[in-house]
């Protein structure tokens, strides 16, 4: 295994090796030497497998020439750079095939049964770790066949395979060290960089380069792809070079795409080579996620085949495509076999075209008439055949290179910077790799901010959905600038009751802001008792707020704890009043601050979003229906929104006796706003969903029933809050909830069932809001609809769903922790929070033995996680193995020597 004994040293042994000569294995470092036919250090037993060690090597070649074709690309001529980006694409696709058949002979020998078959995967492995011949860049070249032997592998559940996965998972850690290493230097290879005034040193990527240089020269292997450059200058004899075969320049050739013709600030995304069993749902999740359209280029023998009638049987890939299309994304064709369709002709070229076209109608009776050359190769007589089936060529005028580049934030760099560069085209992703799921959040988070359009294929013309014209730019998820907040909280009233609640309840909404949800202290005024005069709760919203700097996207949070009053009108029409510390209840119409001054005030204030949250009962608001929107991101980004939830009716009182000293209702609010408001599941609170949440919540445990509504002028904008993903590791001194506020969390979520129903509907994946029925503030009953859950991805519903037994575990509901945390292991078994989780929940059920092998497990994945050790430590002295326990306590100290922890180990040492 790669640093088999020290997985703690992964990042001193790679560094150590990269000064060393990029050479890391389990022996001591040796100078590499030149790959000969079968490597003199290679076991026996890998001889026994000379069709997979064949297999290897020539993938490790066609890697290796990818490297040196575009090495030192910002030094090639359009021409030279157009030819090596064809031919390394080629050698990709060929790679392609080489990985997909080593695979399948790789999980034949692992699913064989037979008892040899363990050695030979190790004889493999030995080759892959250990071989001299090996730079630590080569071993790059086996990440995705070492990720999906490592699936085989788990399928056999005997010790030989379970010292397999354990060793290729601590390979596939290493590799991703190694990758975090190599960063800048396969930037600097696969990147389209202008050069700097100062030239940074790689001398130790260089040798490597040099060293495959020695192996392979451009021009050879340009040769072997059929391609031979002119001489750059005069030829011999004095004749002039010939000009280079052009590039493409993006100009739009007779029935053909290129997008350099769209609006300016517009893209299409389009993704090549698919459908993938795993990236290119994910893909479309982070899609839906933005709300941007986009066009997957299918290859036909990924979606199935046709038989001698030429009848087509589909395949999984099939249906991959039919929930791409039934999302809203566009089908489209990129040949049957992903041939290099100029050198086809005939009924060769003809089947490639339309055996995809039959098999894309199976899916789709309406599939686009978009076609897509393998690497932009087209002829004359590809490009008649596409008019006779009446197919339209799309190419491309930016290439993010993700089938080169292994470094996610490489690939968004290039892309971000071509785009800039253009703007405007189609960019080309491939929807094959988990590099471009990772890489394109990023790439989409900047192109919305800075205000780019997103058009689809609408039938005819790809288009802008919606609108011809620039959406207003807003980042996705919140899309605010600045939030800001008032909080007033008022016990000690000189003419009213006092109250025990209001100041506390104000205190943590002020620091649940803060804290969870980035507000900026100097941002959130705070008024207290006798600062929550008259004067001054309208001086912050006029002074601090109306002409203190809040900008047209900002949001603003206001939070009232304190006694509300309601008078009823000669007219027989109710108002409602706050009321101020300094107000005499004889003299209300005064002293007070009637609701239709807060609404004049929501009005003038120049800001996205305002939200209204009163701890108090009022009626006579006047509050119109909230709504939901389908297309929720995208159209909440560009409506004003202003809201109101109140604690009660008019005839009510606020019921105190919540825990840790709030109200019921502020109690709520806060569990709401920690997490449980996030009804649908996708990272964020609207105001209408923690309305929803708090609304029956509070009226099945009290005489309350919280009202909800939209003031005058709102134009339906719902009011976000961003859930910060929980990055805590469980551990001895994590805090859990008090048993009255467990209680209490018990009775709400017994009373709260439409809540409790719409969480549990959001975790099917076609859930539909649950409506609610909560009561407005003329006494009413109205129903509101959550927003509807955004598809997200794997990464973060697993995210999600580690931030659900997070909470769970504070309430002390471990078996149904123990299942989230499980899940999310389910959907990322690399999740080190989540695995450390689950271990600690075993370890509070007191299963010792089950805690430390999870707690191994954190450790495998992230072995510089100190709390895990400490946790390890714990686990393993209570199932009585004091030798781990020992080590693992050190580990932990000399990890974390000053940890919070360090003290406590020290005294489980002596105590062992």
């Amino acid at each position: 295994m790669i640093s088999k004994p020290a997985i703690l040293a992964v990042s001193a042994a790679v560094a150590a090796a990269i000064a060393g000569g990029y050479h890391l294995s389990r022996r001591p470092a040796q100078p590499p030497s030149a790959p000969s036919t079968q490597s003199a250090a290679a076991p026996a037993a890998l001889r026994q497998t000379d069709a997979l060690a064949s297999q290897l090597k020539d993938i490790l070649a066609a890697y290796r020439k990818t490297i040196v074709l575009l090495a030192d690309e910002q030094g090639m001529t359009p021409g030279e750079r157009a030819q090596a980006t064809a031919v390394g694409q080629g050698l990709f696709h060929d790679n392609q095939e080489r990985i997909a058949q080593a695979d399948a002979a790789l999980a034949a020998l692992a699913g064989s049964g037979g008892a040899e078959r363990h050695g030979k995967l190790a004889a493999l492995l030995d080759y892959i770790e250990a071989d001299p011949a090996l730079y630590d860049a080569d071993r790059l070249a086996f990440r995705e066949l070492l990720q999906s032997l490592q699936g085989h592998v788990a399928r056999d559940s005997s010790l030989p395979a379970i010292k397999l996965h354990k060793r290729i998972s601590e390979d596939m850690d290493a590799l991703a060290e190694i990758e975090r290493n190599y960063d800048k230097e396969i930037r600097q290879i696969f990147g389209r960089y202008e050069q700097r005034g100062i030239a940074l040193k790689r001398e130790r990527w260089d040798d490597y380069v040099a060293h495959l240089k020695k192996l392979y020269s451009r021009e050879a292997i340009l040769k072997e792809y059929g391609v031979v450059m002119p001489y750059q200058g005069p030829q011999p004899g004095g004749e002039p070079a010939p000009a280079p075969p052009a590039a493409d320049t993006g100009k739009a050739e007779e029935g053909e795409i290129f997008g350099t013709s769209l609006p300016k600030k517009t893209v299409v995304l389009t993704f090549d080579d698919g459908p993938h069993k795993r990236y290119s749902e994910e893909i479309g999740a982070i899609l839906k996620q933005y709300g941007v359209p986009a066009v997957f280029f299918n290859v036909g023998r990924n979606l199935g085949s046709l038989d001698e009638a030429r009848k087509p049987k589909l395949n999984g890939g099939a249906e991959v495509s039919r929930k791409l299309k039934a999302a809203g994304y566009t089908l489209a064709n990129h040949s049957f076999s992903h041939a290099q369709l100029s050198k086809q002709t005939g009924g060769k070229l003809q089947a490639e075209i339309l055996d995809t076209d039959v098999l894309l109608k199976a899916i789709d009776a309406d599939r686009s008439p978009l076609f897509r050359f393998p690497y932009g190769a087209r002829n004359s007589e590809g490009m008649a055949a596409l008019d006779q089936a009446r197919l339209k060529s799309v190419m491309w005028n930016i290439d993010s290179l993700d089938w080169a580049d292994p470094v996610p934030s490489s690939i968004a760099d290039r892309v971000l910077k071509t785009v800039d560069k253009e703007g405007r085209g189609i960019i080309l992703f491939h929807d094959i790799h988990e590099r471009t799921v990772k890489a394109l959040p990023a790439i989409l988070d900047r192109l919305v901010a800075e205000g780019y359009q997103f058009a689809g294929w609408d039938g005819s013309r790809f288009k802008v959905a919606g609108s011809a014209s620039a959406p207003e730019a807003a980042p996705v998820a919140a899309g605010y600038g600045n939030s800001w907040a008032i909080v007033v909280g008022i016990d000690d009233y000189a003419k009213w009751p006092k109250l025990q609640y209001a100041v506390r309840d104000a205190q943590g909404v002020r620091q649940t802001l803060i804290d969870k949800f980035g507000f900026a202290a100097e941002r959130v005024v705070t008024l207290k008792n006798g600062e929550a005069t008259r004067n001054g709760i309208l001086g912050a919203f006029h002074d601090k707020l109306a002409h203190g700097g809040v900008q047209r996207n900002d949001r603003i949070f206001v939070f009232f704890a304190g006694h509300g009053a309601t008078r009823k009108l000669s007219s027989g029409r109710d108002l409602g009043y706050i009321v101020p510390v300094d107000a005499d209840p004889n003299q209300l119409a005064t002293d007070a601050i009637p609701m239709t001054e807060i609404q004049n005030i929501a009005e003038s204030l120049n800001a996205k979003h305002v939200l209204f949250v009163m701890d108090a009962c009022y009626s006579g608001l006047g509050l119109t229906r909230g709504g939901g929107s389908a297309s929720f991101l995208r159209d909440n980004a560009k409506r004003i929104g202003r809201q109101m939830l109140t604690a009660g009716g008019g005839d009510q009182l606020v019921a105190d006796g919540g825990p840790n000293g709030h109200s019921v209702f502020t109690w709520t609010l806060l569990q709401g706003l920690g997490g449980k408001g996030d009804l649908n599941g996708d990272g964020l609170i609207t105001a209408t969903e923690l309305a929803a949440y708090v609304a029956p919540a509070v009226a099945g445990v009290s005489s309350q029933t919280p009202a909800f509504g939209s003031l005058p002028g709102s134009e339906g904008g719902d009011f976000v809050f961003e859930l910060p993903a929980e990055t805590e590791f469980l551990g001895a001194a994590t805090a859990q909830l008090s048993n009255d506020a467990i209680a209490m969390n018990s009775r709400l979520e017994a009373s709260g069932q439409p809540a409790a129903a719409q969480i549990a509907a959001a975790q099917a994946p076609a859930a539909r809001p649950v409506p609610v029925t909560v009561k407005d503030l003329q006494g009413n009953e109205q129903k509101i609809i959550p927003p509807a859950a955004v598809p997200v991805s794997a990464r973060l519903l697993a995210q999600r769903a580690n931030d659900r037994g997070l909470q769970l575990y504070k309430e002390k509901q471990y078996a149904a922790a123990e299942a989230q945390f499980t899940e999310a292991l389910k959907l990322r078994t690399d999740f080190a929070l989540a695995a450390n989780n689950l271990g600690f929940v075993f370890y509070k059920q007191d299963r010792y033995k089950e805690a430390a092998r999870w707690f191994e497990n954190t450790i495998r994945i992230d072995p510089s996680r100190a709390i895990a050790y400490l946790n390890l430590g714990d686990a393993s002295a209570r199932s009585g193995d004091t030798a781990r326990a020992k080590s693992a306590y050190n580990t932990y100290l000399a990890l974390a020597p000053a940890g919070g922890g360090a003290a406590y180990a020290k005294q489980q040492l002596e105590k062992l």
